[in-house]
């Protein structure tokens, strides 16, 4: 967690010298369209001091009232994130359909253009390294910042382009149109950042950290793993929680059964990319499960292998044993 303080502090330092310098560049010009991401910076650094709030959140342990850590708050922290983006381009839209009617005088475009123009390169690179971080760290907070930063650096590139049209046409009145885009492109970016958050925290199965799993159990798979079904994956900040049924023979005693449990526990712990807490429940195998399962020297076989049946994200989520739709355990 210190290590996602540094990063987030290093975007809020950064955050808040691009601000200052683009609210030169628009006192310099006069530019709607430049004032609109000078706005945006202030939601970048709003959004950068609620992430390091949320780390701090996410970074303490697991405690009685929350048995599943705090992890959750980060997803709360995207959506603010993500609000405050929008509500920031509804009210740029808006001062810019007012500027459309009512124009006014715009001057040296040519430096306010560099200013914008190096202020989106630093936040694209920054936004880059956000983005690299939270995929070491398993940080949906440096992501959604990261996102954030390079879709600001879109909208600087955007915005550079346009400037340089209204310096060589003299249509003063493109930067206020060029400004309403940018406007609805922010509250699209600000849209997406909610609906992530919104999916986390109502507990949407995470498909990415799904496919991930499935493929560590079907690179060591054992024999007496005669199916794994049921599983979900939840999403708490850094961490994942996983259920799934695991299927062993029937014959198997309690001592055998945990030891199965908790090998493939210690299995996915060791190969995911994230710190998980495994809750596996052992069912006993039936007769169905005879003609897909490995077990070369189970002597209590009621008919012979005749199928393989490779593990995929649809039949191991699914609530009943590989290819008998009559069972549910």
């Amino acid at each position: 967690m210190q290590t996602q303080k540094k990063v987030i502090l290093l975007s809020l330092v950064v955050g808040i010298l691009l601000m200052l310098a683009k609210f030169t560049a628009y006192l310099i010009t006069s530019s709607n369209s430049i004032l609109t991401d000078a706005a945006e910076s202030i939601v970048n650094i709003l959004a950068s001091l609620f992430a390091f709030y949320s780390i701090y959140i996410a970074s303490r342990p697991k405690d009685q009232n929350h048995p599943y850590g705090h992890g959750k708050v980060e997803f709360f922290s995207v959506f603010i994130e993500g609000a405050l983006i929008i509500i920031a381009g509804i009210l740029i839209s808006f001062k810019s359909v007012y500027n459309l009617f009512f124009p006014h005088e715009i001057s040296d475009l040519i430096l306010g253009t560099i200013i914008i123009g190096l202020s989106g390169l630093i936040n694209y690179f920054l936004g880059y390294y956000l983005i690299d971080q939270s995929k070491k760290l398993n940080s949906l907070t440096l992501y959604a910042d990261g996102k954030h930063l390079q879709t600001d650096a879109f909208t600087s590139a955007g915005l550079v382009l346009g400037l340089l049209l209204i310096y060589t046409t003299g249509l003063n009145y493109l930067d206020s149109i060029l400004s309403i885009l940018i406007g609805i492109y922010i509250v699209y970016s600000g849209y997406k950042l909610v609906r992530k958050s919104v999916s986390g925290l109502m507990d949407e199965s995470d498909l990415d950290t799904t496919d991930e799993i499935v493929a560590i159990l079907n690179g060591h798979r054992k024999n007496a793993w005669i199916d794994i079904h049921n599983l979900r994956t939840q999403r708490y900040g850094s961490d994942i929680h996983i259920d799934c049924h695991l299927t062993l023979p029937y014959y198997f005693d309690l001592n055998k059964v945990h030891e199965e449990v908790s090998e493939l526990d210690k299995l996915v712990n060791n190969q995911a990319n994230s710190s998980t807490e495994f809750f596996i429940h052992a069912d006993p195998c039936m007769p169905q499960c005879c003609h897909y399962c490995k077990m070369s020297d189970c002597s209590v076989r009621s008919e012979p292998k005749t199928l393989d049946i490779a593990w995929t994200t649809e039949n191991v989520t699914k609530n009943q044993k590989h290819f008998t739709p009559h069972v549910s355990i």
